[in-house]
Formats: C-alpha cells, structure tokens, sequence
C-alpha cells in the first residue's frame, strides 16, 4: 500500500519562527543601508548620528550614558564625540552629578542634525502603511514583546521601554486602555505604550519581572 504524501509546502516548508527572523533580517538590512546613506549625506556616521538624535532626545548625557542608551561600545562613543566636538556640533560641560564626567550637548547646528538623524528611521513607514490597523496593533505587541526578552539576555539596552519602566501599572483595569502611567497619572492602552520615553526611569530586576507576569496576564 503506498503511503500517502503530505502536501508539498506542508512538506518544504520552515518553520513559521525561522521565516520571521529571515525577514527581520531584512528589515534590519534596509534600515541599516538607509542610516549609512543618510549619515553620509550629512557627512556623519550612522553613531556620530545616533549620538546626536539621542542629545536631541534626552537632554545632555555623559559618554557612559550614552554607550548605555545606545548599546554602544564606550570606547567607539569616545571617538565619535571626539570627532562631533572637532567639527563643532556638540560641547561638553562639567556634570554636576559625577566630578570626573563630563556633560555632552548639542551645539546648534548639531541639535539641526540630530533631529535630522531621529528621522531615518521613518521610511519604513511607508511599509507600515499596507497594514491593516489590527495588523498594526498586532505587530507592535510582538515588538514589544521580542523587545523585551532581547534587553533581559542583555541583547538590547534596557531603557525606554513602559513594561520596564517603575511608574508602568499593568493591567490594573478593564476597558480599552487597561494600564495606567504613575508618571502622569494616566490611563495607557496597549498600542499607546512606549519604546523610547524620556522620563523612563528603570524598574529594579525583581521588580521588572513582576511588571512582566502582570502584563503578560490581562486584567
């Protein structure tokens, strides 16, 4: 009796898992071409850009913060603002904070820059637009969440994120926006939450983790 084959694709198929991270990597190849190709336009590279988005974005930062922030050697982030200083687009100051550090900000024409630089990514926007807002809605949660287990191996800087923040209330009501900000006192639904807020202030471990069981576990 002969057995019965399985349909082809049923058959020659990977696994949904590998296809996604085949098509990320595209993604992050695109996004990749794009930052280099912009930053060289602007006579950048894409980590003297990021610095300077990041100053624009968050206010004056030492170089060990932004090497955190940015997942960013502090040695690589040393050069880099050696050059930016060299060619006037940020100054350092003393930090009030730490005696021996020092704060970077951005110079006029380099704040011009680093809003310039937060914009790179914004082409992939036009793709964004061919999904249906449930698509939308479904694909961020997924980022969220890819997100988050990348920054606890330590793949990913921990910052930014609402579900690692300590002012995030997950679910601590039913309805369209369950969450709640203590920051601001306000209510926060899913596809309202943040990846890279300026008032992140981040949660002790033990305590991220407990903020991940509530989240992951709807009211």
């Amino acid at each position: 009796m002969t057995s019965k084959r399985l349909p082809y694709f049923d058959e020659n198929t990977e696994p949904l898992s590998s296809r996604i991270v085949t098509g990320l990597h595209k993604i992050g190849l695109a996004m990749k071409q794009q930052a280099w190709q912009q930053a060289n336009e602007e006579g950048l590279s894409a980590t003297q850009g990021q610095i300077l988005a990041a100053l624009v974005a968050h206010g004056p930062l030492t170089g060990s913060e932004l090497s955190e922030r940015l997942g960013v050697t502090l040695p690589t982030i040393s050069d880099s603002v050696r050059v930016l200083g060299e060619k006037k687009l940020l100054t350092k100051s003393p930090d009030p904070r730490h005696p021996r550090a020092s704060l970077l900000t951005p110079t006029e024409k380099g704040a011009t820059l680093g809003a310039r630089a937060r914009s790179w990514p914004e082409f992939m926007a036009t793709a964004l637009k061919d999904l249906a807002p449930e698509e939308q809605r479904a694909f961020f949660s997924g980022v969220v969440k890819m997100i988050r287990t990348l920054q606890e191996q330590g793949l990913v800087p921990v910052s930014g994120m609402c579900v690692t923040c300590t002012h995030f209330r997950p679910n601590v009501r039913e309805g369209a926006s369950p969450h709640h900000c203590a920051f601001v006192d306000a209510p926060l639904a899913n596809d309202q939450l943040r990846l890279d807020c300026p008032e992140h202030e981040r949660a002790a471990e033990a305590a991220r983790g407990d903020l991940w069981e509530q989240f992951m576990r709807p009211a």
